[in-house]
């Protein structure tokens, strides 16, 4: 991974990117700002919808849940993903080298494609869920929950790797 992500270092200083987000004393601050808001709005929103597939809340209805609270989630990501870009321009080098940073990355990867899946094999069977929820949706919205959990983890532990 690590030549690959020594390659988007290189690509974003061409561009730019690198020499901008290193280059203002504000860049940096307000994207990581920024990257934990969209941290809160991912888990936030996509969170309160796993934890109430796994068992909680169970008064409230599923489905109308997951339309309200998904796009805050990701409005989150997207917001992540380009504070994220910024934040690993301003130290491209080092983030490509960083054992943490990669294994944040995959986490990500397993976390949206179990969401996907997810979207995939349930998401018109949500407004039938008003009393048991399948085991296998429940494995997956806690699966979600460990995997973005785990990911804005690494993501902190970058700074001490």
């Amino acid at each position: 991974m690590e030549p690959l992500l020594t390659a988007a270092a290189t690509w974003l200083d061409a561009v730019g990117i690198g020499p901008w987000a290193r280059g203002s004393a504000m860049v940096y601050p307000v994207a990581n700002t920024l990257h934990l808001l969209g941290l809160v709005m991912l888990v936030g929103g996509i969170g309160v919808v796993d934890l109430r597939i796994v068992g909680l809340w169970r008064t409230l209805p599923i489905e109308a849940l997951s339309r309200a609270l998904t796009p805050l989630a990701i409005g989150g990501l997207v917001l992540m993903a380009a504070s994220g870009t910024i934040l690993f321009a301003a130290d491209g080098d080092a983030l490509a080298g960083s054992q943490t940073f990669a294994q944040k990355l995959i986490v990500i990867v397993l976390a949206l494609a179990n969401a996907a899946a997810f979207r995939l094999l349930w998401r018109t069977k949500l407004d039938d869920w008003r009393g048991v929820v399948p085991g296998a949706a429940r494995a997956m919205a806690a699966l979600s929950l460990a995997l973005w959990l785990t990911a804005g983890a690494l993501g902190r532990w970058i700074a001490y790797s």
